[in-house]
C-alpha cells in the first residue's frame, strides 16, 4: 500500500524526546512538510486583531483546511497519546488562531484546568525579533528562567501536557505573530463554552478592533 505524505510529519513527533522538567513537553522545529509551508503561510486566515479566533469563524483555503483535518485526525491524536502517556479517546478538540500580538500577550500562565494537552503550531515566514519567542518556564515569576525557548518560525511546533507547573509565556511583541492552537479538552461542554467565548470575543473585536 502506498502511503500518501501528509502535511504534518508525524515521524518527527514520534522520534522527538519527551522532556519532563519542568513539565512534560516536546518541541519540533520542522513539524510541517517543507513543501507545504509556503501555501499554508499564504492561506493563513485573516484575523482582525489580537486575541484568539475560532478557526470555524474564519475563511480558509484548501491547504489550510487539510491542515486542520490532520490536526484533528486520529493519527495525530494517537501520536500525542503515545508521547505523553495520556488517553484522549473521546476528548473534544478546539482549534483557534492568533495572528497579531498587541504587546500585552505572552503573560505567564499555565492554561486552564479544562485543557489536557496544548499544541502550538507556528506559521510565520521568519522570526528575527527577540520578543514573541515562546518560553517554557521553571516557575510563575521570571520570564527569563526558562527550560526551552521556541522561535515561532513556520513549521515549528510545541506540545505540552497542561499541569499546575506548565508555566509559559513570551516577551512583549507588537505585530504579526501567527500561531495555530490545538487543544484537547475535558468534555464537550467545555469545548462548546470555549467556542462561544471565543466567538463573542471575536465579534467584539470586529466591532472595535482597537479594544
Amino acid at each position: 500500500m502506498t502511503t500518501v505524505p501528509g502535511i504534518l510529519v508525524l515521524e518527527r513527533l514520534r522520534a522527538a524526546p519527551l522532556r519532563r522538567k519542568p513539565f512534560d513537553f516536546v518541541v519540533i522545529e520542522d513539524f510541517v512538510a517543507a513543501s507545504a509551508i509556503p501555501t499554508l503561510v499564504a492561506e493563513f486566515p485573516a484575523v482582525g486583531g489580537h486575541g484568539s479566533y475560532p478557526l470555524d469563524l474564519t475563511s480558509c483555503g484548501p491547504a489550510f483546511a487539510a491542515l486542520a483535518a490532520e490536526l484533528e485526525g486520529e493519527a495525530l491524536r494517537a501520536a500525542i497519546e503515545d508521547k505523553f502517556g495520556v488517553d484522549l479517546a473521546g476528548r473534544p478538540t478546539i482549534i483557534t488562531l492568533r495572528g497579531y500580538s498587541d504587546g500585552k500577550d505572552g503573560r505567564i500562565h499555565t492554561d486552564s484546568v479544562t485543557k489536557i494537552v496544548t499544541l502550538l503550531l507556528y506559521l510565520n515566514p521568519e522570526w528575527r525579533e527577540e520578543g514573541g519567542r515562546l518560553r517554557l518556564l521553571r516557575g510563575p515569576d521570571d520570564i527569563d528562567d526558562y527550560a526551552a525557548e521556541i522561535a515561532p518560525q513556520a513549521g515549528a511546533m510545541v506540545a505540552f501536557r497542561r499541569s499546575d507547573r506548565s508555566f509559559h509565556g513570551h516577551r512583549a511583541h507588537v505585530g504579526p505573530r501567527r500561531v495555530v492552537q490545538l487543544n484537547w479538552v475535558t468534555d464537550q461542554r467545555v469545548a462548546d463554552r470555549e467556542m462561544r467565548r471565543h466567538d463573542w470575543s471575536a465579534r467584539l473585536k470586529a466591532l472595535n478592533p482597537f479594544a
